[in-house]
């Protein structure tokens, strides 16, 4: 049996705001809240993808200090921006 659309968007949800990590919480959790519902399903499967990644991992590539992989880029780039204009 699949996973309903909205019960999708609520774990997914629930995993960007319980990271591991108060730093990461405090990025993907207003990221998901903000965007999660206008991604199509391509977008909610790569976003899905980034929350199997350790916080440790994904720490780095948000703020600069590493390389995000190729399939990522966008999506972290993007998440970045979001997170910056933030603190603006």
């Amino acid at each position: 049996m699949s996973e309903a659309p909205d019960q999708r968007l609520k774990r997914m949800g629930m995993r960007s705001w319980r990271r591991g990590t108060k730093e990461m919480d405090l990025i993907l959790g207003p990221f998901s809240d903000a965007r999660l519902g206008a991604f199509d399903a391509a977008a909610l499967d790569l976003y899905d993808a980034l929350l199997a990644e350790n916080d440790q991992d994904l720490y780095p590539w948000i703020t600069g200090a590493a390389p995000a992989p190729e399939r990522f880029r966008a999506l972290i780039s993007d998440i970045s921006a979001f997170a910056r204009a933030r603190l603006s």
